[in-house]
């Protein structure tokens, strides 16, 4: 005889109350709640490269630049995720009551892993396209001098360029800003990408 196992599902405030407690960070996918794997060094290192380098050059400006521990509900499609980096123009818009939660990048950069390459450029950039505010996106590989753009045009069409090789440059578009892909990845060990 088959037991069959009832799938648990969440409700948003839910999830919210059990993450406030979590030692780990999982996603909210419409009811399910998903553990996050831990990323590798390299993972966290081009991460940092970029959204440190953000930092100082949209210094003095009306952009926030937040990393993965800040937290992206996306509305249409019942989403709680935590993009690796995030920039938002002007005051973030919350949802609920506390700060922990934004609704409104403008762009977001992800860096792909061999366990969240496919979700993250099937269906979480699906999910991040509903967002309004939402005009570019970031790929980066940590396998290689890789990285993957795409940009939305004032008529509402996705543009996508590749961009590889250590001495490329990634010119972003929505704003004032490149970055050579060799400062992107540096200190980045090829030889030591590990599963993740």
């Amino acid at each position: 005889m088959q037991l069959e196992t009832q799938k648990r599902y969440y409700t948003p405030e839910e999830y919210l109350e059990l993450e406030e407690k979590a030692e780990y960070k999982s996603e909210y996918r419409d009811g399910e709640i998903v553990p996050m794997t831990g990323g590798t060094t390299n993972h966290n290192k081009i991460a940092l490269n970029l959204a440190a380098s953000l930092k100082i050059a949209l210094r003095r400006k009306n952009y926030d630049v937040y990393i993965g521990d800040v937290r992206l509900w996306i509305p249409r499609y019942r989403q709680h995720t935590y993009p690796d980096v995030m920039v938002i123009q002007g005051q973030p818009v919350y949802t609920g009551t506390s700060t922990t939660t934004v609704m409104n990048p403008m762009l977001i950069a992800e860096v792909l892993s061999k366990s969240t390459k496919n979700y993250d450029q099937g269906e979480k950039f699906l999910y991040y396209r509903s967002i309004a505010e939402f005009k570019e996106y970031i790929l980066i590989d940590q396998y290689q001098y890789h990285v993957m753009h795409y940009v939305k045009t004032a008529d509402g069409k996705w543009l996508f360029d590749e961009i590889e090789g250590e001495s490329a440059n990634l010119a972003f578009q929505t704003i004032d800003f490149q970055i050579l892909l060799s400062e992107l990845y540096e200190q980045v060990n090829f030889a030591e990408s590990g599963e993740d």
